[in-house]
């Protein structure tokens, strides 16, 4: 059960569920006290130690009925597909396997142990066998369908296939011997019929490794088709795998800033330092000193655009934001569409999807306004200009259509002046900016970075430059 577990583990993992190695461990300690009496009880205790975010159930459940509906349920169906075709009931089936026995003693037969558990219906030592053939055949490395026919040799060979079935040739030779005998015609049809049952406890064994492997890059390639998707055009069911994608990327980027600042704590060697204390011996670097020269975390502003059109990009703007504001000394928010407001307070006393819910849906602002950006910008330059310092980095979302109003670009520029960076993201194609109601070209001069962002691969490479760069 342990390496059975392991390897569920390692399944969950290929399919993108995060599991450390404690939590491993716990799942060990949890399955010592409940036990393993049902299978619901099993699938419980592994789902409360494996799963900790509700966005990773559904994958799950999944994985848990392809895995664990894996050999053992095979050699049940097996064992119940060939009492079908023989007609008999459980007793009466049961009584079939011990005068099968009994004939095999009477004519001193010795079998392998692959035909022993095949015709003593032994299922505990044949998904044994079968587990120990497909981990030598290598069966967890298929990749496509074609490749069935390769592995299933290779489990064959591993199994002594060959040998059992030679083995239950003889057995079936010495049931026909003689006058017929309705009893021995069945014992017969039920050894043949067994050896018919392993060739297909191996077929379906390489499908269901298969098809976990295909669950993966199915999953796969349905996040990577969304990740260039355009915002504009998520359905309601995308939008929430969506969100599930951006708090992965929310997480992988605080892993790599972790990491980052670790490293940066010790400082950078300092050559000069090192060699002035150790002069005394000899300039042998006994010593070696680094510069500790205190770092300041940055500041982050967030000026999203909440209006139809990009309404659906803000939310992941301002999902991803709220997923890294523990990383900064200071993050403040603000939503806008002519109005601007500040949801700092709402993200600090809301969970995250409740708090960019009532944000978006007009509880700060009027949110069915026409957009005026350069309303919005004077208005930012008017109220909180002072939240803006040389440690602050500046993130505009929006697209820059205006509705023909003043755009005010003076008040970006001097919110530039003031910030240590300006990015703007625009959710709409490059080909479109400055036509139209677009004042993109009015407002890009006093931007440090400008960059297209319609997608979630998009979202990707320019938070990594930002959070990462």
């Amino acid at each position: 059960m342990d390496e059975t577990v392991i390897g569920f583990v390692g399944l969950l993992r290929r399919n993108g569920v995060r599991v450390s190695i404690a939590e491993s461990m716990d799942t060990f300690h949890a399955l010592d006290l409940v036990g393993l009496g049902t299978r619901a009880a099993v699938k419980d205790t592994l789902r409360a130690t494996l799963v900790k975010r509700g966005a990773d159930l559904p994958a799950y459940d999944r994985l848990f009925d392809l895995y664990f509906s894996g050999i053992g349920e095979i050699v049940k169906d097996a064992e119940s597909r060939s009492r079908a075709a023989l007609d008999l009931d459980p007793a009466e089936y049961q009584e079939l396997i011990e005068a099968l026995a009994r004939f095999l003693e009477e004519q001193g037969i010795e079998l392998s142990e692959l035909a022993r558990a095949l015709l003593r219906q032994d299922s505990a030592r044949l998904e044994r066998l079968l587990r120990d053939a497909a981990k030598q055949a290598g069966v967890q490395r298929i990749e496509r369908p074609f490749q069935e026919g390769q592995f299933a040799q290779g489990m064959q060979e591993a199994l002594g296939v060959g040998g059992a079935a030679r083995e239950l040739q003889l057995i079936g030779d010495a049931l026909g011997a003689g006058d017929p005998d309705p009893r021995r015609q069945r014992l017969s049809r039920f050894v043949e019929r067994r050896l018919q049952e392993l060739q297909e406890m191996i077929r379906r064994l390489i499908r269901g490794e298969l098809e976990q492997r295909d669950l993966g890059q199915r999953d796969a390639a349905r996040v990577q088709q969304l990740a260039e998707k355009s915002f504009y055009y998520l359905s309601e069911d995308e939008i929430r795998r969506m969100k599930e994608a951006v708090a992965k990327l929310a997480q992988r980027l605080k892993n790599v800033l972790a990491v980052k600042r670790r490293s940066a704590r010790r400082g950078k060697f300092d050559v000069k330092d090192t060699l002035r204390k150790n002069l005394q011996y000899g300039g042998v670097p006994f010593k070696i000193r680094f510069d500790r020269r205190k770092r300041v975390k940055p500041q982050i502003v967030v000026l999203c655009d909440v209006s139809d059109s990009v309404r659906n990009v803000s939310r992941f703007m301002l999902q991803l934001v709220y997923s890294l504001q523990d990383l900064y000394s200071k993050v403040r928010s603000f939503i806008f569409v002519s109005d601007i407001g500040e949801i700092t307070k709402l993200f600090e006393e809301h969970e995250i999807h409740q708090a960019i819910d009532q944000a978006i849906r007009g509880n700060v602002i009027n949110v069915y306004a026409h957009s005026d950006f350069g309303r919005a910008f004077r208005t930012f330059h008017r109220e909180h200009l002072a939240a803006i310092t040389r440690h602050t980095t500046v993130i505009v979302l929006g697209d820059a259509r205006n509705n023909y109003n003043l755009p005010h670009e003076w008040a970006l520029r001097e919110i530039k002046q003031r910030a240590k960076q300006l990015i703007w993201l625009n959710p709409e194609s490059r080909m479109t900016w400055g036509f139209g109601d677009s004042e993109m070209d009015r407002y890009q001069p006093y931007c440090d970075v400008v960059e297209e962002c319609r997608n979630l691969n998009q979202l990707y490479r320019v938070v990594d430059r930002i959070v990462v760069g």
